[in-house]
Formats: C-alpha cells, sequence, structure tokens
C-alpha cells in the first residue's frame, strides 16, 4: 500500500466514525427545554426583586428547578433524549409553570 492510499483508508475510517457518531449526537439536546428552563429561571429572579415571592417560596422554586436539571441530565446520560423523557421533562415543566405563577400571584407582598 502506497502512502496515499493509507492516508485516504484512514480519512475514510475518520468520517465514517464521525458520521456513526452523529445520530446520537443529534438527539441529546432539546433548545425548547433549555428556552424554558431559563424563561423560568428568570421569573423567578423577577419575582424575588419585586417582592412577590417569599424567600421560602423561592427556595421551594429553586429547589424544583435543580430537581428538572437533575432529571434532564439522566434523561440525556444514555446520549439520547426520547420522546418519553422529552414529554416526562415538559410535564415537570408545565408544574413548575404553575407553580411560578401560584406563587407570585399568591397576594403576599414583602416590604
Amino acid at each position: 500500500m502506497t502512502l496515499l492510499t493509507q492516508a485516504i483508508l484512514a480519512g475514510l475510517v475518520l468520517v465514517c466514525l464521525f458520521l456513526a457518531s452523529l445520530p446520537a449526537r443529534a438527539n441529546t439536546g432539546d433548545p425548547g427545554i433549555k428556552r424554558r428552563e431559563w424563561s423560568q429561571q428568570r421569573r423567578l429572579d423577577q419575582g424575588v426583586a419585586s417582592g412577590q415571592l417569599a424567600p421560602r417560596e423561592f427556595d421551594f422554586l429553586q429547589r424544583q428547578q435543580v430537581r428538572i436539571r437533575m432529571a434532564e441530565a439522566a434523561a440525556k446520560a444514555d446520549g439520547r433524549l426520547t420522546r418519553a423523557e422529552r414529554f416526562g421533562l415538559h410535564q415537570l415543566l408545565n408544574q413548575s409553570s404553575r407553580d411560578i405563577y401560584r406563587l407570585r400571584h399568591n397576594r403576599r407582598r414583602l416590604g
């Protein structure tokens, strides 16, 4: 085998390995989940700044956000985010969003 043939063969092997890893890599992210997590964190920060959330309410909601991030990490641990895992994460985010609204609008004010 000539040096040129070996280089071409090595390049083909690398391309095949890269292409084989694409499906697993492409399915691990869900921008909708990240966007919702960011939005909910922003809502929490706004609630604290405006006095709509008491410290205990904020702590409860913050722990809930941590649990969602842990569930997301566990779901992505195998390199794939299945439809069922995505559905479960969105269910957790839905509940969290309802809790944020409920606690921000419970007519308790600080200050």
